[in-house]
């Protein structure tokens, strides 16, 4: 999948990434690693249009969880696949959920650890329950390609590596912005490095560390 070629990224009159080529080939795990402010999220937001752009499924994990507060955990998973239906599906599945979307729903938020919360509002989860409802979400929704910003960084390391596992078993390909760099070697087969406005390192999860670590030199 070609997405970007020599592109520039950015909001406003200033790019914040320059030159970008993108390709990824179906069944890679691309991480996207660097410091804060390098650009994960910018090439995430653009991959993820281009992703669109050739009609394939995309499922998201956006880095604000993009929840709605009132609602409950379950109800927000369901919205996952709101594009799928029309407006009156929708409105019967937010207002009383089929029995089949809640079973689905329900075995969804079982497999993040979240089958006690689920018809708990969101605003009163914490941090880490919240990230793994938008995490809920993206599963249900399903897809070619998942696209996450950070996903697993409100959650202890015990979690992180076994939400890891769920991720993995399934979506076929991904490019997840990761700041644990462990867990982005346990989880890609492919690092994409970011500093000083451009991609300075593309390479396997056998990139030496010393390469890795000067991604997040000033």
């Amino acid at each position: 999948m070609h997405l970007l070629n020599a592109a520039d990224l950015g909001y406003g009159a200033v790019p914040v990434l320059r030159g970008i080529d993108l390709h990824v080939a179906t069944g890679e795990w691309v991480a996207l690693l660097g410091h804060s402010g390098a650009g994960k999220s910018t090439l995430l937001a653009a991959a993820r249009l281009a992703l669109m752009d050739q009609g394939l499924r995309v499922a998201l994990v956006p880095q604000d969880h993009a929840l709605v507060p009132q609602l409950s955990a379950l109800r927000n998973v369901l919205m996952g696949r709101l594009d799928d239906h029309g407006a009156v599906y929708n409105l019967a599945t937010l207002v009383r959920p089929r029995r089949a979307d809640r079973a689905a729903a329900l075995a969804v938020l079982a497999s993040v650890g979240l089958t006690s919360q689920a018809d708990r509002a969101v605003e009163t989860l914490s941090g880490g329950q919240k990230q793994r409802v938008a995490l809920a979400r993206a599963l249900y929704r399903g897809g070619d390609v998942l696209i996450a910003d950070e996903p697993l960084s409100a959650v202890d390391p015990a979690q992180a590596e076994a939400l890891a596992t769920v991720i993995r078993n399934a979506f076929p390909t991904a490019i997840i912005a990761l700041h644990d760099v462990g867990l982005a070697l346990g989880m890609a087969t492919r690092l994409i490095g970011l500093n000083g406005g451009r991609i300075v390192l593309d390479g396997p999860a056998t990139t030496p560390r010393d390469q890795i670590e000067a991604l997040y030199a000033r």
